[in-house]
């Protein structure tokens, strides 16, 4: 493949013949995405045009020297990858809160219900997308509306992350990638994997991603199977990962990425083998 879309984040979604759609918020208003061959394609469905989402480009050229070959020439094949940062903070912290303790199929499912039941619908190119509620209105949501779509479990991380980002979300959009997760982490029930990945979502830094996350592990591992990967409960994987890089947070940034983007059209492969 020659050049790819980083789908990880959990609002894209394939429509038919492999078209992906997903809506999204700017300081501006509600955008609905298409993504084929002809490239992206933007329009605003609710507000102004006066801010647009805006991909960002990973360049396989910059991947470290250090990482084994065979993880290099699998990701290499990408080609130039590109990747919406999400415009929209809110978004990425409650994407990842949603994402705590779940699995990643059932995080996915997750999020759209949340977004479908509670969200703002828009109309795309092709049908209806959602994004999800703001942080004012999941303050207002009654315990049992959490409980209803699956979010038990999150609904008082989501809480607190709501109260406090109403207060500081302008300061917390200022900051850098590495000052933006610790900020995140002051947030009751919020820990340094919810915050990085937050952080990177936002951002589109992956140098400061969770390296050790099971995505990581799993998708690298299924790039080079000849190599001698630790094992699940070995804590050497992050060290590892982050040592091929050094000091150069372009490269661990682009070993991150380019993985995760791998693993994204692996696993929709995996759900539509017929390539339709």
């Amino acid at each position: 493949m020659s050049g790819a879309l980083t789908t990880d984040h959990p609002a894209w979604q394939t429509i038919d013949n492999r078209t992906l759609a997903r809506a999204v918020r700017t300081a501006s208003g509600i955008w609905a995405l298409s993504y084929d061959k002809g490239g992206l394609h933007v329009a605003c469905a609710q507000g102004t045009e006066d801010v647009k989402p805006a991909l960002l480009t990973t360049d396989p050229s910059r991947l470290p020297a250090a990482a084994p070959a065979g993880l290099r020439q699998g990701l290499s094949l990408l080609g130039a990858t590109q990747r919406l940062a999400n415009p929209w903070l809110w978004d990425a912290i409650t994407t990842a809160i949603l994402r705590q303790v779940v699995r990643a199929e059932q995080a996915r499912k997750l999020y759209r219900t949340w977004c479908r039941i509670h969200g703002t619908t828009v109309d795309g190119l092709h049908g209806a997308l959602a994004i999800a509620p703001t942080a004012s209105d999941v303050l207002g949501l009654a315990d049992e509306q959490f409980a209803d779509v699956g979010a038990k479990f999150h609904r008082t991380a989501l809480q607190a992350a709501a109260a406090l980002y109403e207060r500081q979300h302008i300061e917390w959009e200022r900051l850098d990638a590495g000052d933006l997760v610790a900020a995140l982490t002051r947030i009751p029930r919020i820990g340094p994997w919810t915050a990085a990945a937050a952080a990177a979502d936002f951002t589109g830094d992956f140098s400061l991603y969770p390296h050790d996350d099971l995505a990581v592990r799993t998708w690298a591992a299924q790039i080079a199977p000849a190599y001698p990967w630790p094992g699940k409960k070995d804590k050497s994987f992050g060290p590892m990962w982050t040592g091929w890089a050094g000091t150069d947070r372009t490269a661990l940034h682009t070993l991150t990425l380019s993985t995760l983007t791998w693993g994204s059209h692996a696993r929709a492969d995996l759900e539509d083998p017929c390539g339709t």
